[in-house]
């Protein structure tokens, strides 16, 4: 097939803002005593500067009167640049509307100054209002470039500022949390330098920023800096919350500590703090989440019976949880001891071993969201019933809090999707409508995804145009990646790139999976160079960071065609790049060496896979810039031995399968015997070979004796002759 290949460029709305160093500002006055802070009331209207004349120009008239709009049509009639007064307030108010036209405009006044190099026309509170307002909107690295900049010209940003993007930065996927967390250590550290601290109140973690901080940790398993930052708030005088305790509520469900959930609770309690609704749901997801089902029924049937004692809830549970698999904590003990020895420092180990009996200050229902995960829990493992019933059982309650929302319908939606019941889903779906709960962008994505994966494109594409004309729902990113993915498995990658191309003209950004799907398109229809091309285009854009599976598909693309040299070609490209070969990569390479049918490179390969196999000293262990080791599978070994013993390279072969018994494969012996007897069995059974070539075959003879012997075959080690009979 031959595809075209077009990219439109990228549209303005796209790439709102240009994310180069040129965007990083500069400030002629550096001095922190000099930065005006940002205050509480700054952030809920304009900055607190006043005009040292007593007769206001027009502008500052009309932004002292909340008229932003006219002010807004003023300063785009005015050819010069107003007073840094002005400026400032009008980037405030802007920034303050949170609305996207709204937040445009202040965007244009910050870049207007940046290329004018008179950014220091505006103050702390100004800048720190656009940092709100960019992440509200999600041009989270466009807040973190205006953030760095003050943070370099000695500007420190409110709080409320900063810890915006560190909450952000903290729920984002790939880098996001540890990049939330080396935000939060510059602040801090720039904060800690300043011995006046009145300079810097305003700008001083508090509550929300702590827990921006210790959501990263979570999300990240890492007790250690959990427990760095959870020490740090009393360095500041921070008092932990409900919500700071919900936050470790999910660290022990991230690092398998489901017997310290409850302890959670007990801690709450014992220090004063009401736990919430939203730490009982926390409780429910968690125990979901390992599994554990019957635990999280009963927490929710103790909230509906009103129980106030729900720490011996979770408690009897858990002793009932542990006698079942009492053999299993016995084998695993000892596992976890320098995670114990860190959690000591969070839990105490008094509020471990002894229950408390604390009982909750007041009663909790469960509301929808609780059932929802409860049914979710259900879907997990398959109880499609279940989930079904549940959905009929929060339409009877009478608290209005527990009646299904769309969350809920769309939970059912995606428990039939996933059991493969499409009709019965669009059912759903079309109830939600009659009865007036109306669906989203998420219900819509799990019913194209259905389709999709049941190769149902046609009905993908009409739900598509339903959702886009009658119901007036915008597909985004997750639609088209969805739709794309679809293409590839009915092979139609002209369908893929028609789909990519469209994404892109309705000013959609692509995402990695995007490029990647894409990828996977033509490098599974052959066309490997049209991979190339999306990969450069991925490289290209400053939204999207390439990853190890980006660079395997260009990789998987070439070898597919058996065209080793430029697979090898991106090997060092990636090298280049900082990234390393993994299992995946050697499995393309292999099956690209099989097709072109080039065995001198197998052994090379097999060289280096086995070298990366070695085990590392410690001194190795430390040098990051040597490749990790890595873990063979299955598929790569068994290449690599298929490849060697087709071609007599019966060495190499019996180090590949002791390789593989080595790491628990057990090589396919029966495969390896038909390989060597349709094409080895007569290899040195020719009487009238001369002396001199019998001597150069001895050491290869006696490799493919040594193989003869692993398959189990008659060879010179039994004593026995080795004859085949071919009519067998």
């Amino acid at each position: 097939m031959n595809t075209t290949f077009s990219l439109p460029p990228l549209s303005p709305s796209s790439t709102p803002f240009p994310l180069q160093s040129s965007t990083l500002l500069t400030f002629t006055s550096p001095l922190l005593s000099s930065a005006k802070p940002l205050t509480t009331r700054a952030l809920r209207a304009t900055p607190t500067t006043t005009p040292t004349t007593t007769n206001p120009s027009p502008l500052l008239s009309l932004l002292r009167q909340r008229k932003t709009e006219e002010a807004w049509l003023f300063y785009q009639n005015t050819p010069h640049l107003p007073d840094p007064t002005c400026l400032s307030r009008l980037l405030s108010q802007l920034s303050y509307q949170n609305t996207p036209d709204s937040f445009s405009r202040a965007q244009s006044i910050f870049t207007r100054l940046r290329d004018e190099n008179q950014l220091h026309r505006l103050d702390s509170n100004s800048l720190g209002l656009l940092v709100v307002s960019a992440t509200k909107f999600g041009h989270t690295l466009y807040a973190i470039s205006i953030i760095k900049s003050m943070l370099r010209s000695n500007y420190l940003p409110h709080v409320k500022a900063w810890s915006a993007v560190v909450s952000k930065l903290a729920a984002s996927p790939d880098d996001g949390p540890l990049n939330a967390l080396k935000l939060f250590n510059s602040v801090i550290k720039r904060v800690r330098r300043v011995e006046d601290a009145t300079l810097v109140a305003n700008s001083r973690p508090d509550t929300a920023a702590f827990n921006g901080a210790l959501n990263a940790c979570a999300n990240l398993g890492d007790v250690s800096m959990f427990c760095q930052v959870f020490d740090e708030m009393h360095e500041f005088g921070v008092v932990p919350d409900a919500l700071t305790y919900n936050v470790l509520i999910k660290l022990c469900g991230r690092v398998g500590r489901k017997d310290l959930l409850v302890c959670v609770l007990e801690l709450m309690l014992s220090k004063g703090v009401e736990p919430c609704v939203t730490t009982l749901h926390s409780l429910v997801a968690a125990y979901i989440g390992f599994g554990d089902l019957g635990t999280a029924e009963k927490l929710v049937q103790a909230l509906r019976e009103g129980r106030r004692d729900i720490c011996k809830v979770l408690r009897d549970a858990n002793l009932a949880v542990a006698y079942d698999d009492y053999d299993e904590e016995e084998e695993n003990t000892g596992k976890n001891e320098p995670e114990n020895d860190l959690f000591e420092q969070l839990i105490p180990r008094s509020i471990r071993d002894s229950p408390t009996n604390l009982l909750t200050p007041r009663t909790y229902k469960p509301n929808s969201r609780m059932y929802t995960t409860l049914m979710k829990g259900y879907m997990k493992v398959g109880r499609v019933a279940d989930t079904v019933r549940m959905l009929e059982a929060m339409r009877h309650q009478k608290d209005s809090t527990s009646h299904p929302d769309h969350v809920s319908y769309t939970t059912v939606i995606s428990a039939l999707v996933k059991a493969g019941s499409m009709d019965r889903a669009r059912l759903v779906l079309a109830e939600m409508n009659k009865i007036g709960v109306p669906a989203n962008l998420v219900t819509y994505n799990i019913l194209l995804k259905g389709y999709c994966q049941q190769l149902q494109i046609d009905k993908a594409k009409d739900l598509m145009r339903d959702m886009t004309d009658n119901v007036g729902i915008l597909p985004d990113v997750v639609s088209y990646n969805t739709l794309i993915d679809g293409c590839i498995l009915v092979d139609d990658s002209a369908g893929a790139l028609e789909y990519f191309n469209e994404m892109r003209v309705r000013g959609i950004a692509p995402t990695k999976i995007s490029y990647t799907t894409l990828m996977k398109a033509f490098a599974l229809s052959g066309q490997p160079k049209l991979a190339n091309k999306v990969f450069d285009e991925m490289l290209k854009d400053p939204r999207v960071k390439v990853d190890q599976v980006a660079w395997n598909m260009l990789v998987e693309g070439y070898c597919r065609m058996g065209l080793i040299e430029e697979a090898k070609k991106v090997v060092e490209r990636m090298r280049e790049y900082g990234f390393h070969p993994n299992v995946s990569t050697y499995g393309s390479l292999a099956n690209g060496i099989a097709l072109a049918r080039k065995p001198g490179e197998a052994l090379l390969l097999w060289n280096e896979v086995k070298e990366r196999c070695a085990p590392r000293g410690d001194g190795e262990a430390i040098d990051s810039s040597m490749p990790p080791r890595i873990y063979p599978d299955e598929g790569l070994l068994d290449t690599l031995a298929d490849i060697c013993v087709r071609a007599a390279f019966f060495m190499k072969a019996l180090e590949i399968v002791a390789c593989m018994e080595e790491n628990g494969i057990s090589p396919n012996k029966t495969k390896f015997t038909r390989i060597y007897v349709e094409m080895h069995s007569r290899m040195f059974t020719s009487k009238h070979a001369s002396q001199a070539r019998q001597d150069r075959r001895r050491n290869k003879k006696r490799a493919a004796e040594a193989f003869k012997f692993w398959l189990g075959l008659p060879n010179e080690y039994y004593g026995s002759e080795w004859n085949v009979d071919h009519g067998d």
